[in-house]
Formats: structure tokens, C-alpha cells, sequence
């Protein structure tokens, strides 16, 4: 939960039944008096509000009636007042801003649907957040430093507070509804954590965690990760593979991330199990001619990759095709993935 609105909605919703039980108590008050109902319930508002329009029955014969509206005008002015001061205080710190951006924003999240959450926003989430917002990924922060929930919060990116590790924090971010999770926390206990309370909610999500040891990394795979990576150990290969072989290093940054104005990249895509495109061959659905992109390799569902594709490869249901092409090519092909339009031209 997003700090601020805990303090603020508990005032409001406090001030709102107390002000509501008033009316409700009052209006049951004069009923019991032999009222009728709207002449019950007009008399509490008037009474509470401390308007002062003239009485609905004359209560000078009525001693209960009198004593009865004395308790409404003392109980009606102190919830009034508690409400008033406490609006004012609200609005001089803040967090009446803060409670309706909360609300908007949880309103964004629950539209959401296949997008990524991630847990962490330390040195290694910043970064994966950046690299989201480079691929116009969707995706949803948590973390419990609440200065960091502001700062994303300020930035434009959906962000709750909390332990990422709690279940009704991972289901108010989507989790049922997410694609991915990343779990990118500095502590490599509290990842496990996560990823266990990940796996338990949704058992088909696919699960990224960061590791800072072999160990550690084992341990996540066990409680439900899908892949582990470890920073320091791809920093380690990325800076021997600069000093070995740079123009590689380079061309795959192009690739993988358009860098430096070239458009091409490196995308996956998972057959669907639509008869227009599982079964059929890479020569058969000419994905080449039809969009521009070129198939690099494909994983088979039970994990073998192809590295050298033919023509006369035939794609099942679940294989994964890795393919290059620019944003439009790549584009295009994702549109016949969804549509399943390969037969058509």
C-alpha cells in the first residue's frame, strides 16, 4: 500500500461512517418519537448541519424530543469539526493529493493485463525499468522504501509500497494477470521469498530473479524462478567480452537494444497452437516474404534450439522462434502471430 493514503483514507473514511452512523442513529431517534420517516431523517440533517431552518414539529411539549436534539447538535458539531480539521490538516500536508493519485493509479493498474511486475527498484531494478521503458514494456514497481515509491510515482511509473513478498501487495499489482515477474530485490533471502509467494498466486508466470551467488541461485530455482542471473558475473563477461571482442559486444547492443539509430532487433515469439501456423514449415508460412524479418534460430518445447533453420523446419505448437527485424517488420509479424493470417497470403 502507497504510504500516504493509509493515514488519509483512514481519517476520511473514519470522519464518513462516524457522520453516517449520526444520521442513521438520529433519523431511528426521532422515528422512535412517532416521526415519519422523511420528517425523521430531515430533522437529523438540519439538526446535525446546524443549519437552523425551523423544527418540523414544535418540541416545546416534547422533553425527549428536546434532549434528543441536544445530543445531535453536540455529537453533529464534534464530527463535523473532526472531519473539518481533519480535510484542512490533509490538504496543508499533502496527502489528499497523494490519496487521489494512489486511487488513480490503482485504477491504472487493474486495466493492466500481460504486463511485468517488479520487485525491487534498487542499482539492477532501475535498470531493468529503464530497459522496460525502452521496449514500451508495461510494468509495475514494488518496494518498501516509500522514497523510492515517490520518486517513481514522480517519474510517470505505476508504483505500490510494500513488501514484495506480500500476497495481497503482489495481487493489487496484477500479479494474477501479469506475464513476467523480476524479482530484483538487493537481498537474495527476500527474492526467495518473492519468488515463492510469486509462484504460489500464479503458477504459469514466468518468473526472473536476481542472484548474487551459485547458491543463491540454486535456492530461487527451487523456490519456483524460471531463469537466475547474477550481475556481477554478466558484468564480469560483458567487460572481458569489450576487451576480446568489441565489435561483437557492439552489433549485439544494436540488435537487442536499436542503439545508435539502426532499428534492427533481436525479438522472440512462441507458436501459437492456431492450425495456420503450427505444423507448418518455415518454408511454408514464408515469414521472410511476408514481413521482412528473418527467423535466426527456434527452440523446440522441450528446450533444443536450432541454431542453423531451414526451409524445411517444421514449427509445433510452444516452439519459440527468434527472429531480426526492424520495429515495422517485427511489428508485422507479431499481427500475423495474433491473426493467424499466414494461409491467407
Amino acid at each position: 500500500m502507497f504510504g500516504p493514503e493509509g493515514e488519509a483514507g483512514r481519517r476520511i473514511r473514519l470522519a464518513i461512517l462516524m457522520l453516517s452512523g449520526i444520521i442513521v442513529v438520529g433519523t431511528m431517534g426521532y422515528l422512535s418519537l412517532g416521526w415519519s420517516f422523511l420528517d425523521a431523517l430531515y430533522m437529523t440533517v438540519i439538526t446535525v448541519g446546524t443549519i437552523g431552518f425551523e423544527e418540523v414539529r414544535d418540541l416545546d411539549e416534547s422533553v425527549a424530543g428536546r434532549l434528543w436534539t441536544i445530543i445531535l447538535i453536540i455529537s453533529g458539531v464534534a464530527v463535523l469539526g473532526y472531519a473539518t480539521t481533519s480535510l484542512v490538516a490533509l490538504a496543508v500536508e499533502g496527502t489528499v493529493r497523494d490519496y487521489f493519485r494512489s486511487r488513480r493509479m490503482r485504477s491504472e493498474i487493474a486495466k493492466l493485463s500481460g504486463h511485468y511486475v517488479l520487485c525491487g527498484y534498487g542499482r539492477v531494478g532501475r535498470q531493468v525499468a529503464t530497459e522496460f521503458d525502452h521496449d514500451d514494456v508495461p510494468f509495475v514497481v514494488v518496494d518498501q522504501d516509500l522514497r523510492v515509491v515517490e520518486e517513481c510515482l514522480n517519474e510517470g511509473r505505476l508504483a505500490l509500497y510494500g513488501e514484495a513478498s506480500d500476497d495481497a501487495l503482489l495481487e493489487e499489482a496484477g500479479i494474477l494477470r501479469a506475464k513476467g515477474l523480476v524479482a530484483a530485490v538487493d537481498s537474495d533471502a527476500d527474492n526467495v521469498f518473492v519468488v515463492l509467494s510469486a509462484r504460489k498466486l500464479n503458477p504459469e508466470l514466468h518468473i526472473v530473479a536476481r542472484a548474487s551467488s551459485d547458491e543463491s541461485a540454486s535456492k530461487l530455482e527451487i523456490a519456483g524462478a524460471d531463469r537466475t542471473l547474477s550481475p556481477y558475473a554478466v558484468g564480469g563477461r560483458r567487460l572481458a567480452s569489450l576487451a576480446t571482442q568489441p565489435l561483437v559486444v557492439d552489433f549485439l547492443d544494436v540488435v537487442t537494444r536499436g542503439e545508435k539509430g539502426i532499428e534492427f532487433r533481436l525479438e522472440e515469439f512462441v507458436v501459437p497452437k492456431q492450425p495456420a501456423i503450427a505444423g507448418h514449415t518455415i518454408g511454408e508460412l514464408r515469414i521472410g516474404e511476408r514481413t521482412g524479418a528473418m527467423v535466426l534460430a527456434f527452440r523446440t518445447r522441450d528446450g533444443a534450439f536450432d541454431t542453423t533453420p531451414s526451409a524445411d523446419d517444421r514449427l509445433h505448437a510452444g516452439d519459440t522462434l527468434i527472429v531480426l527485424g526492424s520495429r515495422g517488420q517485427i511489428s508485422r509479424l507479431e499481427q500475423l502471430m495474433q491473426s493467424g493470417k499466414f494461409e491467407d497470403s
